[in-house]
């Protein structure tokens, strides 16, 4: 059995630094990049443009962050500890996706989150079945099953190594906790196994 691997460029990790995770509300729930604003603006091509310097190809550039991010997840460090960020789901429309912190009765969420990212959230992420979502054009885990083809309260418990109580929150919690992933986790440019 070959592996395959994809390249993480140093443009690429500025582009994932960029996603904006929401929430996919169908299913059992699962982090998905935000189909509209996919790097926090409406002007995807115009985003891609502006780290990459090409106005060219900004499509297959897409498609390639969405390769590179599988990788990320797997091979991307991060310690576990509090971090803070402005939440990009505060102007963005919402009719398509959710945000875990908005209040459904006033449609607000805070702009400033301020989240503790544990070892279980970090182990979660290296299982999160992130692939692409051709109907939405971008990067998405399997809302059905987000965390592999077992049940979620199986897959959970065995990407953290036990069972616990708490599960549909920390499930729930995995927005805020991949949100930080992608803008804080360290890797170094070059090829990763996919």
């Amino acid at each position: 059995m070959t592996s395959r691997t994809t390249e993480i460029t140093l443009e690429r990790i500025a582009l994932i630094r960029r996603l904006v995770v929401a929430w996919d509300p169908t299913g059992q729930g699962a982090p998905v990049i935000h189909p509209d604003a996919p790097y926090g603006s409406l002007d995807r091509d115009g985003d891609i443009a502006n780290v990459t310097g090409d106005d060219e190809g900004a499509a297959e550039e897409h498609r390639a962050v969405g390769e590179a991010l599988v990788a990320f997840l797997r091979h991307a460090e991060l310690k576990p500890g509090r971090y803070s960020y402005h939440n990009p789901l505060t102007k963005l429309d919402l009719s398509h996706v959710s945000d875990v912190f908005r209040d459904e009765s006033t449609g607000t969420a805070p702009e400033q989150i301020v989240f503790e990212v544990g070892p279980e959230h970090i182990a979660l992420i290296r299982h999160l079945a992130m692939g692409w979502d051709e109907a939405r054009g971008v990067p998405a885990v399997d809302a059905g099953a987000p965390y592999g083809p077992d049940a979620i309260e199986e897959s959970m418990s065995r990407a953290i190594g036990g069972k616990r109580d708490d599960l549909p929150h920390l499930h729930r919690s995995m927005q805020p906790a991949l949100q930080i992933f992608l803008r804080s986790a360290d890797i170094a440019p070059g090829d990763f196994e996919v």
